[in-house]
């Protein structure tokens, strides 16, 4: 990847007017960006008969009604691969509208792998390495889905507004400048899925399961691993002074192992962590490590899925861990499009107190030091 210019640091003390609520209208863009041209190109378009709607929803093209997963009558693995097959082609559209709708690149990973090895990727902005002032890093929940989603199940059902990541990487853009969207669940490469999704043309069930094979992913082959290599590789050489997290259920254990892992440089680089419905446990992670329970608990907030109104305190049941807020809903699939204000708003205001420190510590320079270092011949 090009190494751009670096900028110079522009201090951020922005309020939450200057930063306006994403309307995310992703099929508003280029003609050529269908998500139902890639259903036509796949192997089974007369099954998979759907669409985003102007509301980012997924819809049946003739009867307007969501998606139903039941297609054949009494085949649940045709079923359950054609459900494989629109997951896939949703993981395609949403690359694409990172690549193309929120101006992303895509980096492939490990940075030596040859030509013909496994690699992985993420997802970065533009100048998100030389900008100097602030940078977003986007780790997801574990499952199926890929980078760019909270969840694929939730963007079926619910649509690209609360199943995607495009609301945040779009206000992170807007407000910060630079942000890395993590890839820590493309750890394997399935050498017979493509096979098995060619038998969708017929209705009967497999007779046979055949064993897949799998084949790690060098440095990706956990999210562990992929979240350390590109922290290693990319976010601490970044010029950015201020590096805020957000993370989602066990995203938020991998954080903390990164924690475990790169203490110092995380506590010394990282201003900020935004945890939703976290797995992560800190007696279990951290054990008798004071230093780290203490910035957890100064640096650290988590939103869960609570029935009291957003960002209401719901208390934490373990005095070591970090303060929690309610998420305004009970949903776990909604929890990140439900936070996204309040937990840019808390980013903003710890960016905020963390300056106003920096400005507070910095020495004043008056006529008579100014003197002092003229006549100083040491």
């Amino acid at each position: 990847m090009e190494q751009n210019p670096k900028t110079e640091l522009n201090e951020i003390t922005i309020s939450p007017s200057q930063c306006p609520k994403v309307n995310v209208d992703v099929l508003q863009m280029e003609q050529e960006l269908s998500f139902r041209k890639l259903v036509e190109s796949s192997e089974c378009p007369e099954q998979l008969k759907y669409d985003f709607a102007k509301n980012g929803e997924l819809k049946h093209l003739d009867t307007n009604e969501p998606f139903v997963f039941n297609y054949f009558k009494n085949a649940h693995e045709s079923n359950h691969k054609r459900y494989q097959v629109l997951g896939q082609l949703i993981t395609q559209y949403v690359y694409e509208l990172l690549e193309r709708v929120c101006k992303l690149q895509k980096v492939h990973i490990p940075t030596d792998a040859t030509e013909d090895e496994p690699r992985s990727f993420f997802f970065i902005s533009e100048k998100a390495l030389t900008n100097s002032s602030s940078l977003i890093v986007l780790l997801q929940d574990r499952g199926v889905f890929r980078a760019g989603q909270w969840g694929l199940k939730t963007i079926i059902h619910e649509g690209l507004d609360h199943g995607t990541q495009i609301p945040f990487i779009k206000t992170a853009l807007q407000c910060y400048g630079g942000v890395i969207v993590l890839n820590p669940n493309d750890n394997f490469i399935d050498l017979k899925m493509e096979d098995e999704w060619l038998s969708l043309s017929t209705k009967e069930e497999s007779s046979t399961v055949n064993s897949s094979w799998w084949i790690p992913k060098r440095c990706s082959s956990s999210s562990e691993e992929h979240t350390i290599y590109i922290w290693d590789n990319f976010i601490s050489k970044s010029a950015a002074k201020n590096v805020a997290f957000i993370a989602h259920g066990y995203g938020g254990l991998v954080f903390i192992n990164l924690l475990i892992q790169r203490t110092w440089e995380v506590m010394n680089k990282v201003y900020s962590v935004a945890l939703i419905d976290s797995m992560h446990h800190t007696l279990h992670q951290v054990k008798n490590n004071p230093e780290v329970q203490e910035w957890i608990q100064k640096h650290c907030r988590e939103w869960v899925t609570n029935s009291k109104p957003l960002d209401r305190p719901t208390g934490s049941l373990v005095k070591v861990d970090c303060p929690t807020v309610s998420a305004g809903t009970e949903k776990y699939s909604l929890a990140p499009s439900s936070t996204l204000q309040a937990i840019f708003k808390y980013l903003k205001s710890t960016l905020k107190a963390k300056n106003t420190v920096t400005l507070s510590r910095s020495p004043i320079v008056t006529r008579s030091s100014k003197n002092k270092k003229r006549n100083n011949t040491c």
